[in-house]
């Protein structure tokens, strides 16, 4: 039936093959790019400056504090830290994909405000 159509009219077969590729292509190129599901996790990064102060003297006394708040903060998939010998430490706090990231912001910033009470006077917030 259909099939014997096609098998008799090669070239009718061919010319509606690329027209449904053509169709296709423009398709792909013409489609929004809101369709495409979101797959990088959101991030959150809280850097301070502790000038003069050793990596193992930031990772003790701005470290561990601010580590020990942000903690559990809602969404969180997980922590990574870096501390280095020129006073500077990075709290980076990976989230789930679908966070709301200016929701997670507030309680970060909510988080890190709670534990500079816990940090040296000469250590600066960003």
């Amino acid at each position: 039936m259909i099939s014997e159509f096609f098998i008799d009219r090669p070239i009718f077969a061919n010319v509606i093959a690329i027209v449904t590729v053509i169709l296709g292509l423009v398709c792909l190129f013409t489609l929004p790019v809101a369709q495409y599901p979101e797959i990088v996790p959101p991030t959150i990064q809280v850097t301070t400056m502790y000038p003069g102060a050793s990596a193992e003297v930031i990772a003790n006394t701005v470290g561990i504090p601010i580590e020990q708040a942000v903690n559990g903060v809602e969404g969180s998939i997980y922590m990574s830290s870096t501390s280095s010998s020129s006073g500077n430490y990075t709290l980076t706090v990976t989230f789930a994909v679908g966070t709301n990231i200016n929701a997670a912001l507030t309680l970060v910033q909510n988080m890190v405000n709670g534990a500079t009470a816990q940090l040296p006077e000469t250590t600066s917030c960003r």
